[in-house]
Formats: C-alpha cells, sequence, structure tokens
C-alpha cells in the first residue's frame, strides 16, 4: 500500500502495539492515522464512524482491556471493551469496505494442554478477560467484515508497560526475585507482532492466525534470560523459581497455553 492511498487507521496509537504498528508505517512511509481516547470511543458507533472515513482500507484495532485481574471484577466493563468495541470498529469496516486487524489472546484457551494450541483449537476460556476476548472475536466474525484476527502472548517492547521491562527494573533494584516456574507460554515482541501482521496483511490473508516469537518458556525462564542479556548489575540479581501458588491471582493463570 503506497503513501497515496487512503491511510491505514490504527486505533490504541499510544500503547505498547499501536506504538509498534506506527513505527513500521512510518519507516515504510505509509501513510497512518493513530487515533486513542479521547479522538475515538470504540464503544460508540457514531464516534467510530466519524473516526473511520469512507475510503479507510484497513483499521488496526490495538485496543483492549488487558488488565487480567481487573477483568474479573469488572467483566461488564472489559466486555464493553473487548467485545463491543471491536462489534462497532467491524461493522464500520463492512460498511466501508475496510479490512480489520484485530488482536486477541491465548487466554481464550483452557491453558491446560500439553501441546501447543492450533488456531482451531476449542475455545474454552477459564478468565473474564479470556471470555471477552473470544466474545470480540466471535463478534467480528458475526458482522462478515473482511479481517484478520490475530491471537498473540506474553507481548513485551521497549516502551510501554511490559514483562521485561518490571523484570528490568525489578533485577537492578533487588539481590534476589522470586519468579513463576510452573506457567509455560510464548513472549512475543509488539515489533515482531506487528511485523508479520503487516506481511498477512499484504498477503490479502484473512481469518485466524496465531502469531509469537519462536521457542516457549517459564516466566521464570523468561526472566533469568531478560536479566543475563542485560548484564550488570540485572545479572548479579538471584532469580529464583517459585510456583504460581505462591502468587494468589484472582482469575486461574494458564498454565500451559502455548500457541502453534
Amino acid at each position: 500500500m503506497s503513501s497515496a492511498l487512503p491511510p491505514t487507521v490504527i486505533v490504541g496509537a499510544a500503547g505498547m502495539l499501536g506504538r509498534a504498528w506506527r513505527k513500521l508505517l512510518d519507516a515504510r512511509g505509509e501513510s497512518c492515522v493513530g487515533l486513542d481516547r479521547p479522538e475515538i470511543d470504540i464503544t460508540d458507533a457514531a464516534s467510530v464512524a466519524a473516526a473511520i472515513p469512507p475510503g479507510t482500507r484497513v483499521v488496526v484495532n490495538c485496543a483492549a482491556y488487558t488488565d487480567v485481574d481487573a477483568c474479573e471484577t469488572h467483566e461488564a466493563d472489559a466486555h464493553r471493551v473487548n467485545a463491543d468495541g471491536p462489534a462497532r470498529l467491524a461493522e464500520r469496516c463492512a460498511a466501508v469496505d475496510a479490512v480489520l486487524v484485530h488482536y486477541s489472546t491465548d487466554y481464550v484457551f483452557a491453558g491446560d494442554a500439553d501441546t501447543p494450541y492450533p488456531v482451531d483449537a476449542p475455545i474454552a476460556p477459564a478468565s473474564a478477560y479470556g471470555r471477552t476476548k473470544a466474545a470480540g472475536e466471535a463478534a467480528i466474525r458475526d458482522t462478515g467484515c473482511r479481517h484478520l484476527i490475530v491471537r498473540t502472548s506474553w507481548l513485551y517492547a521497549p516502551w510501554g508497560n511490559n514483562f521485561v521491562r518490571t523484570m528490568l527494573k525489578l533485577t537492578a533494584e533487588r539481590n534476589a526475585l522470586n519468579v513463576v516456574n510452573d506457567q509455560r507460554g510464548r513472549p512475543t515482541s509488539a515489533q515482531h507482532l506487528a511485523a508479520v501482521s503487516k506481511q498477512l496483511l499484504d498477503a490479502e490473508a484473512e481469518g485466524t492466525y496465531h502469531v509469537t516469537d519462536g521457542g516457549e518458556c517459564t516466566w521464570h525462564g523468561f526472566t533469568a534470560e531478560i536479566a543475563r542479556r542485560a548484564g550488570p548489575p540485572h545479572d548479579r540479581c538471584d532469580v529464583r523459581p517459585s510456583t504460581t501458588a505462591a502468587f494468589p491471582s484472582p482469575p486461574p493463570q494458564p498454565a500451559d497455553s502455548d500457541l502453534a
């Protein structure tokens, strides 16, 4: 897509993944419009219509209610953002014949598998966050709009609030750190996720895909590697394995949510 064509609209442009998308398109010289609150309220059809004009070719939805713990006590609020919002975006995309790129999560699965989840594995969310994200997927499909739903996991970037930046801070401040070693998944760079999503988009792929970085690990293993690669003083922190039970959390945490 050249810069002469109508822009890509990035919703949630101030977030971790939205920033990755903007940097990617800027580097490629492709025009885009980045929107966040208050420029757009994805739960309001009139706001969505005003923000996505006719001629828009692609809408990338990076907006989400991602506080997994808070979803348990504010599921209605999470549903508005994670399900109703994508539905409004999909309806608008159908109306203007745009493609919707939407991000989902490994939490739509039960998280108790002993092999990686393929795209067509049964949906069985165990948490409010997973339920609302699964509802968002279904809502998009029900509109019949052209769409690319990308499930991912354990997202991180050089910016924003994420596990890697948190662990860099903690390993620099502490002599020892306990980290969960009985949950497995696949860390994913927001920059890599945006780049692969764009490749799929340019190839006119549609439907549901899984995109993660390669390999898999536990949170403990991930932290140990973060500290090792960062070097002093991070690698002097004693990163100790712990259990999920040692960190009580309202929603059940996936023990193994590798995406195939």
